[in-house]
């Protein structure tokens, strides 16, 4: 899922995947409908939706804490995440407080868990020339989004310069991924679009049902044999959150190549390299305090074609608009 992140909570791009459009399309996808204030218009987008068009006499089953989510066919699975007006995350939501729309029919959730589950998580790191002055700080934030990690948790390494290369598979050892991010001097150019096409098919060998990836760079691709058109398309295909933290030299050119400075850039700016440990813990946090939603979708046609989601809140009373962020769709199995 695709979604931008605002700098309060979030200074940084959240890649929110089955994005339709740009690159880095994306947003709250919408605030609660209880708690919108009275002079704002009532959205009636989905007032074709039946009462009967779906069951909401059954509560969804919640994950046991600590399991394993397995994959199910016929089940489809939503990371969901809430934020306040200030950007915190709003934890202690039910069921009943969501709901899901696909192709504006809503659906009945199943199952639905708050709860920590094991996460398969790739780490995207830049090592080209351009990072020689920041690559300390990058390091010092992937140690502090390590230490938000579970026992259960594995962890893959791709390191990319001119060249992306998996420096190490999948590991639950924090320990020996911290120390090969130590091993490597920045040089050479930025092959980031062939590095994150490298990380997302990495991930198709993942253990857990929960995936996301974590890019730390400077942006300004200039080596890559993929373009955006190739990613955009993985990233719809795959079923990965990607956070992207973007550090970038306060007047912009500073050890900038002329073509990083023409060519695309995934990345949002982070100008100061003190605040990227706590961004990245705050990734962290964001991964450990989401919802999953499970529904079996009404349409059963295996047509491969793509299904949009909305996510909706039925937020208690007494709580301000809060914010959903989620994928924005999926595309329906083949067969």
């Amino acid at each position: 899922m695709f979604r931008v992140v605002s700098f309060c909570f979030r200074s940084l791009f959240m890649f929110c995947l089955f994005a339709a459009q740009a690159v880095l399309p994306s947003a709250a996808q919408s605030t609660s409908d209880e708690n919108k204030p009275k002079d704002e218009p009532k959205r009636t987008e989905l007032s074709e939706v039946k009462k009967d068009d779906v069951r909401k006499d059954s509560a969804g089953t919640p994950f046991k804490p600590g399991g394993t989510i397995h994959f199910d066919v016929d089940l489809a699975l939503v990371n969901v995440t809430v934020t306040d007006p200030y950007n915190r995350l709003v934890t202690g939501l039910e069921t009943d407080n969501f709901r899901v729309f696909e192709d504006n029919i809503e659906q009945e959730v199943v199952n639905f868990s708050a709860e920590d589950v094991p996460i398969s998580i790739g780490v995207i790191f830049d090592f080209s020339g351009s990072m020689a002055n920041k690559v300390s700080k990058a390091r010092e934030a992937a140690v502090q989004f390590f230490k938000t990690a579970n026992p259960q948790d594995e962890f893959f390494l791709v390191s990319f310069n001119e060249r992306a290369e998996l420096t190490s598979s999948f590991t639950n050892s924090v320990e020996d991924l911290q120390s090969r991010l130590m091993l490597t001097a920045p040089k050479g150019r930025t092959a980031l679009l062939d590095a994150i096409y490298l990380g997302l098919s990495q991930m198709r060998g993942a253990h857990n049902a929960k995936r996301a990836l974590l890019i730390l760079s400077d942006g300004g691709d200039n080596h890559s044999r993929y373009n955006e058109s190739d990613i955009k398309r993985l990233v719809k295909e795959a079923d990965t959150q990607l956070y992207a933290v973007g550090i970038f030299d306060p007047l912009g050119y500073r050890n900038r190549s002329p073509e990083e400075l023409g060519g695309p850039s995934l990345l949002s700016e982070v100008t100061k390299l003190d605040e990227l440990p706590d961004i990245a813990s705050k990734i962290g946090m964001e991964l450990r305090n989401q919802y999953v939603l499970g529904y079996r979708p009404s349409n059963k046609a295996h047509d491969a074609r793509w299904r949009k989601l909305k996510i909706k809140l039925r937020a208690p009373k007494g709580l301000p608009p809060l914010s959903v962020y989620s994928k924005t769709g999926y595309y329906a199995p083949s067969h």
